[in-house]
């Protein structure tokens, strides 16, 4: 994990959110069940985080995590996401995957039905490869 002078924003069961010097967010998914509360309540801190930094750009990593039930997978994809590209300018995510084949396939439902949103994903095995993706990314804010 390369964390290094990022400090923690907001942790719960299902995460741990980061800020990272580097200007983006880092989001560690936990290994241990979570409920959709505890769920949205972290990607509610992401939208905030991006919201107060004004930036754009999150590192997920879910080497450890549980896959997402159905009805995470439906809101993060309806709900979630379409709110934080819109309010929150959410526009990058590197995503560090889990080694779990039905992790991968939950988080492949949400990255790839964007709904004609400006964002742009990629996967990654290696935490230094999505950072380095990421810091090479503009940082642009669509939003005012």
């Amino acid at each position: 994990m390369v964390t290094i002078g990022s400090s923690v924003l907001f942790e719960n069961a299902a995460g741990r959110l980061k800020e990272d010097p580097a200007g983006y967010l880092r989001v560690y998914w936990g290994p241990g069940p979570r409920t959709l509360a505890d769920t949205g309540a972290l990607f509610s801190a992401i939208t905030k985080a991006l919201q107060m930094h004004r930036w754009s750009k999150v590192l997920v990593h879910q080497v450890d995590m549980l896959a997402f039930t159905t009805q995470e997978q439906l809101w993060v994809a309806q709900e979630w996401l379409p709110h934080a590209v819109r309010e929150g300018g959410y526009r990058y995510g590197a995503v560090v995957v889990s080694t779990d084949a039905y992790t991968r396939l939950a988080t492949a439902f949400i990255t790839t039905n964007v709904q004609g949103l400006p964002i742009r994903y990629r996967s990654f095995d290696s935490e230094e490869a999505a950072a380095a993706w990421l810091e090479e990314q503009p940082d642009l804010l669509a939003y005012s």
